[in-house]
């Protein structure tokens, strides 16, 4: 046990130093009968693989559904398997879910979400740039400082800044528009920055989404208030995309962060990931929570109705 906990671990610093983002899911309870025992403990990735043992396949796609929520709304988690027919008690920070495949127990499992820091990548090695990493870092981000030439953003940071003042600007800002970079800035004057914008490879359209002059209003004229100008814009768009999109919560008590599925044979919600038992029949795929639901599936799929 003392090897598989090791390799967990090590598991888990690898994942964090790539930046990829899974869910710990440790045991804190477990009712006999079961298999798992308080303190076991797994990593959930994003595509719904599972390292490390919860107590069997009934338990680990309710694991798995619940641990891609956790990711989606980077909020934790404590979740109930109970054996009994299909249904879910929801309460602030927890989910009871009832699962008719279990022969009896119960277990608890926390489900915490590690989401790496939000990344924004400083082009430039100015005031301005050294700024930028420093109030970055306060504000919990994962800042880069690079040069023009040598940024790859990915549609995943959270921005590119650019504050290189002339230095490989164009190389830089066209590479975060065409990654889809939500919040991309250039440190300059209305008339340099105007010019510049004006000689990116790219259609009016992307171009139009460059922040030129960066930052808010505020007047500001240090280094360190100009960058707290961009940082305070970056905050304000942020929030105004999450306002935008869906209130997680509001969605009731349907898992997020992958497409539900139904068990056809026990009614058993379940992620329709890859990673989750299924098997392809008439042109749909058809997801399980166990093995046993599997194979009664397919010694008779014609007793059990499947939506196409």
């Amino acid at each position: 046990m003392h090897a598989q906990e090791e390799a967990l671990a090590a598991r888990a610093q690898e994942l964090t130093g790539r930046r990829e983002p899974f869910v710990r899911a440790i045991v804190v309870r477990a009712q006999r009968p079961t298999s798992a025992h308080a303190g076991d403990t797994a990593l959930v990735l994003p595509t719904g693989e599972i390292d490390g043992f919860l107590g069997g396949t009934c338990v680990e796609a309710s694991v798995r559904q619940y641990s891609l929520q956790a990711l989606a709304t980077q909020e934790p988690l404590l979740l109930r398997v109970v054996p009994g027919e299909p249904s879910s008690v929801r309460e602030e920070g927890a989910v009871e879910v009832t699962n008719p495949c279990l022969s009896g127990g119960a277990v608890e499992i926390f489900l915490g979400p590690h989401v790496p820091a939000p990344r924004i990548v400083v082009v430039g090695a100015t005031p301005v740039a050294e700024a930028l990493a420093a109030l970055g870092a306060i504000l919990e981000y994962d800042v880069e400082l690079t040069t023009g030439t040598a940024a790859v953003p990915r549609g995943d940071d959270a921005a590119l800044i650019v504050a290189s003042h002339g230095r490989d600007e164009e190389p830089a800002l066209e590479a975060a528009l065409r990654a889809g970079v939500p919040y991309i800035a250039l440190v300059a004057s209305i008339k340099r920055g105007t010019a510049v914008l004006a000689s990116l490879d790219v259609d009016d359209i992307l171009r139009s989404q460059v922040h030129s002059p960066a930052g808010l209003r505020l007047g500001g004229q240090t280094p360190a208030e100009i960058a707290l100008a961009i940082l305070a814009e970056l905050v304000s768009v942020r929030t105004a995309a999450r306002s935008a999109a869906p209130d997680a919560l509001a969605s009731g008590p349907q898992p997020l962060g992958a497409a539900g599925a139904v068990d056809p044979v026990c009614g058993m919600s379940v992620a329709a990931v890859e990673a989750s038992l299924h098997t392809d029949h008439d042109g749909a795929r058809v997801y399980f929570c166990s093995g046993g639901c599997k194979a009664a599936f397919l010694a008779d799929p014609d007793r059990y109705a499947v939506s196409h």
